[in-house]
């Protein structure tokens, strides 16, 4: 946490910011990082609490049913969970999700981009959309309207006209 967050009582990541770069693996154990996709494209990026849970699954379907809507739009979509990379080949295999799962072992990049547990428990569950600039353009928070993340970030992406080609 940086002075100006302490100072203004304000904690994680908000729309206007740098996105904090990290490297996670993904299921295979390959390292990616955030800044990779910096001047190439943007990345809608959603934090979600487990693997193959109701919620979880539903998040993670309707991405799947959109996904060809956010590589139209010039977006790659991410999605991180503490699970491993077992769990996160198995999920992704059996919900067929086109796009890259990365493990964040202990929930340190959780942590360090602000994402709430709920009821101090349950990781949460909240979407970034991040330009090819780098920049947050929108974050998402809600633990029980899973769905709502596809539509929310989406709408973003267009609002923004990101990643349309110029």
């Amino acid at each position: 946490m940086g002075i100006l967050e302490l100072l203004s009582g304000r904690v994680g990541v908000a729309a206007g910011d740098t996105a904090p770069d990290f490297e996670l693996p993904d299921a295979d154990g390959r390292a990616v990082r955030l800044a990779d996709f910096r001047g190439r494209k943007a990345v809608v990026l959603y934090f979600y609490p487990k693997d193959d849970t109701p919620g979880c699954t539903k998040e993670a379907c309707s991405f799947r049913d959109h996904y060809e809507d956010f590589t139209e739009a010039g977006a790659e979509v991410i999605g991180v969970s503490s699970d491993g990379g077992a769990s996160h080949r198995g999920f992704a295999s059996k919900h067929r999700l086109p796009f890259t799962l990365l493990s964040d072992a202990g929930g340190v990049v959780r942590k360090r981009w602000g994402v709430p547990a709920t009821l101090g428990l349950l990781p949460g569950r909240v979407t970034f959309v991040i330009d090819r600039d780098g920049v947050v353009r929108h974050v998402f928070n809600s633990q029980l309207a899973a769905a709502q993340h596809v539509r929310e970030a989406l709408a973003a992406l267009r609002g923004a006209g990101e990643g349309r080609a110029s």
